[in-house]
């Protein structure tokens, strides 16, 4: 019986259906790469580092293995609902099983709309780190500040965007290729960063020597609960993105195995990744709020390109390079699941015919993936147009959003599979107990972040009628997110009806 027959019988007549992709085009080796690099570590690190120890100080490590444990408990959910309906779709696909098709349609928004506001930051920093590579290869300091000139900057950066979507329109084995040496190069100059700080430490050459403490790995030892809050869903974003795996399941070798499998080993590789970079960071900088602190204001946009040099001498170039790699090659992979949630959407008549178009010559969703990189770019001119501060704080309000899809995905787990839930440990642990803790966890968080983030002060304290940026952001999203939801309800009634997607039947026969 072939994987598309046994997906039929799991779930009914109307069930899940092929879409064209070319299957069996990645294996685990690729997924598990594609969803590094996705995760981004040198990009989201540079990025993320900086704020969260402004949060939460020197118990950055207990703050990373707190957000890790939710990823965990999600990925364990998402695997068991892959197993079950291997679907490009992914939280999109589940939840409308799950749930029905109007919470099913705004899971796949929030991942839709999450992933098209990180393309264009991933393209920023990007842009930013092209420059300031070109002034370290030609010791010229004043082409690092070409990307403050705001058309060039806007202008580079849809370069950027455009050779990103040129490679994910040509397939996934195009997008294998591309991120095998990319992903190679970032892991291995992050390597080479940490382990030059700890020889700065124990050579006593670092700014701030600080000894490793075990109440650094204490989350109970953060001051109070919003600041433990706020380092938690910005320690969730940097581990965002293994989800990536999922999306290709219908490319992958062994569809109802092999995705899951590539998330769980995604997000163990990545956490030892942070963890062996951030108590790097921390013993050699400290986390005082001047000169390399990692505490200092002035630091945290991007805390590499400040310590690189001092850490890395002469070889601090290389750190600009794998930042500039990481971030493209996330720019490119990311594009895959938005392209593929998009896809899935048009397959099932829940967005416009249009989006579920197959490109005949790649086999891949060459439709979606042109209008993901419309979307990015039109996002990116926007808030960088009106303000900095409006695009940087879209990294604090993307935490609320992946809190969101993923929440709501891994309570589709939990409901889908309820009547076999109880019927042996495995069953309880995997499809029951992991990602309802997942999931609450990260809803708590999503409201908890909502509820602080109206605060004007909060991320760059920019606020609109005394209302917090952040939170128009987040909240703003997903509203458009309801309004096109019914935009779409008038035009295509059918799938909000349950007359393509519907809802499933419980799956267990005991």
């Amino acid at each position: 019986m072939s994987s598309r027959d046994t997906v039929r019988n799991a779930t009914g007549d109307h069930g899940l259906s092929e879409k064209g992709l070319k299957a069996g085009s990645v294996g685990l080796i690729g997924a598990v790469v594609i969803g590094i690099s996705c995760i981004a570590p040198a990009y989201t690190l540079t990025a993320a580092l900086g704020p969260t120890v402004s949060e939460v100080g020197v118990h950055l490590p207990a703050i990373f293995l707190v957000g890790f444990i939710p990823m965990l408990l999600v990925a364990l959910g998402y695997r068991e609902l892959n197993n079950a309906m291997p679907d490009a779709g992914t939280s999109f696909t589940w939840a409308s099983r799950a749930f029905g098709p109007w919470l099913g349609w705004m899971g796949g928004w929030g991942l839709i709309a999450a992933t098209i506001i990180v393309l264009s930051n991933l393209a920023a920093v990007a842009v930013d780190f092209f420059y300031l590579m070109l002034a370290q290869i030609f010791s010229n300091p004043g082409l690092a500040d070409l990307t403050r000139i705001l058309p060039l900057n806007i202008a580079t950066t849809l370069v950027f965007i455009a050779g990103a979507c040129w490679i994910s329109y040509r397939g996934m084995e195009t997008t294998k290729s591309f991120q095998y040496i990319l992903v190679a190069f970032q892991l291995l100059v992050l390597g080479w960063f940490a382990i030059a700080a700890f020889a700065h430490v124990a050579n006593g050459t670092a700014f701030d020597a600080t000894t490793i403490s075990a109440d650094w790995f204490n989350p109970f030892a953060v001051e109070s609960f919003s600041q433990f809050a706020a380092g938690v869903s910005l320690s969730i974003f940097i581990f965002w993105g293994w989800d990536v795996t999922l999306t290709m399941n219908e490319e992958t070798k062994n569809p109802k195995k092999t995705p899951g499998r590539a998330a769980t080993v995604t997000i163990v590789v990545i956490v030892l990744i942070y963890m062996t970079v951030s108590l790097a960071t921390l013993s050699f900088a400290g986390i005082g709020t001047t000169g390399l602190g990692a505490g200092n204001p002035e630091n945290q946009n991007s805390i590499f390109a400040v310590l690189a040099g001092p850490v890395m001498g002469p070889f601090a170039i290389l750190m600009s390079l794998a930042i500039l790699s990481s971030s493209a090659a996330s720019l490119q992979s990311t594009f895959v699941s938005p392209a593929r949630t998009l896809l899935s959407m048009g397959h099932y008549q829940a967005l416009p015919k249009s989006f579920g178009k197959i490109s005949p010559t790649y086999k891949s969703p060459g439709y979606a993936t042109i209008v993901a990189a419309i979307a990015a770019a039109a996002f990116y001119i926007v808030t960088r147009t009106l303000s900095e501060n409006a695009l940087w704080d879209t990294i604090t309000a993307l935490g609320m959003m992946i809190c969101f899809y993923y929440g709501i995905t891994a309570l589709a787990c939990v409901w889908y599979f309820r009547a076999e839930a109880f019927h042996g440990a495995k069953n309880f642990v995997f499809k029951f107990l992991a990602p309802l803790v997942g999931g609450v966890i990260l809803l708590v968080m999503f409201f908890k972040t909502a509820y602080d983030s109206m605060d004007p002060a909060y991320g760059s304290g920019s606020n609109i009628g005394g209302l917090g940026l952040v939170f128009i952001l987040g909240c703003g999203v997903l509203l458009l997110g309801v309004v096109l939801m019914f935009i779409m309800y008038k035009r295509s009634p059918e799938f909000f009806k349950g007359q393509v997607l519907s809802r499933a039947s419980q799956p267990y026969n005991p």
